[in-house]
């Protein structure tokens, strides 16, 4: 992967595409909060903004700061999630809550460094933090990001599967040096990869940098690499998961196994779901065979 796009020109077009086409979300709004904003990152991943505005809002309402979702309990935090998917981030989000009340004051850490020790939090959601709700100057790298980059400079269709160290190092080179246009720099990036440069079909005539995209330039080649197959859904065990959640948010007292036995006639995957799903945290089994969320208020 090169760096030979002329780093000035595409900032230039970048930052002034974004000034104009930027989507209106709350989190990215003067008045957001760091915590709404690490909220949003942890919702963020693999969700579509659109599903996850109404529950960020929600959660914001309920739980405006991390004292305050620290002070309920994780079965509370399973239970708001709703369908968001990939419901362990529930738990993590909480977890990180109970870091930030017991060893920074009830406040989101202002430093990326910091953040890296927050339960639950890796690379990306500790730049993006640091860059979007307290200006520090880092690399942000996500999927979006990923691929933009592939294309505009690396002149391939899809990034490798895994971020390697040279697309990092393209990444960091790209970034600003002045921290605030740093700042617009990483989420611009990230909403040309969100809403023109998708992964399945690009919009390259709505793109302000298509004559500086290696990609475009080369005619556009196809993918090189392994296929890339979407995600099966119906009838897995990801789906079936999810049912079973979604019996016990809708509780407010403990679920007997007949409740869960209902929903599906496959016992060998029924109970596998069941058990990953106590394995992971989110369930708690109780006495005379009932299941509830976990550290639910409700007595035993």
């Amino acid at each position: 992967m090169s760096t030979g796009t002329a780093p000035a020109r595409l900032h230039h077009e970048v930052l002034e595409w974004y000034a104009v086409s930027a989507r209106d979300l709350p989190w990215r709004r003067p008045d957001a909060t760091a915590w709404g904003i690490f909220v949003s990152e942890i919702m963020l991943q693999q969700t579509p903004v659109a599903r996850v505005e109404p529950v960020w809002r929600e959660w914001l309402s309920r739980w405006p700061s991390p004292s305050a979702l620290a002070a309920d309990s994780p079965g509370e935090a399973v239970r708001a999630w709703g369908r968001l998917g990939y419901p362990r981030r529930a738990l993590r989000l909480h977890a990180a809550a109970v870091a930030m009340a017991e060893h920074h004051d009830g406040a989101v850490p202002a430093t990326e460094a910091e953040l890296l020790t927050l339960p639950g939090v890796g690379t990306y959601t500790a730049a993006a933090v640091a860059t979007f709700a307290f200006g520090e100057r880092t690399t942000v790298v996500d999927t979006n990001v990923r691929r933009v980059l592939a294309r505009v400079v690396g002149g391939q269709e899809y990034a490798a599967p895994s971020p390697t160290r040279a697309e990092l190092t393209v990444a960091a080179g790209l970034v600003p040096a002045d921290p605030p246009r740093a700042r617009t720099w990483s989420v611009a990036v990230m909403e040309l990869g969100a809403i023109v440069c998708t992964a399945r079909a690009p919009r390259c005539s709505d793109c302000p940098v298509a004559d500086l995209c290696a990609w475009q330039l080369a005619g556009r080649p196809a993918h090189q690499g392994p296929a890339r197959r979407g995600q099966a859904w119906e009838g897995t065990d990801r789906q079936l998961r999810g049912a079973l959640l979604a019996v016990l948010r809708e509780s407010a007292d403990p679920v007997p196994r007949s409740a869960l036995e209902a929903l599906s006639d496959n016992e060998i995957q029924r109970e596998r779901c069941l058990d990953s799903l106590v394995a992971d945290g989110l369930v708690e089994p109780l006495p005379r065979d009932r299941f509830r969320l976990p550290a639910s208020r409700e007595a035993s």
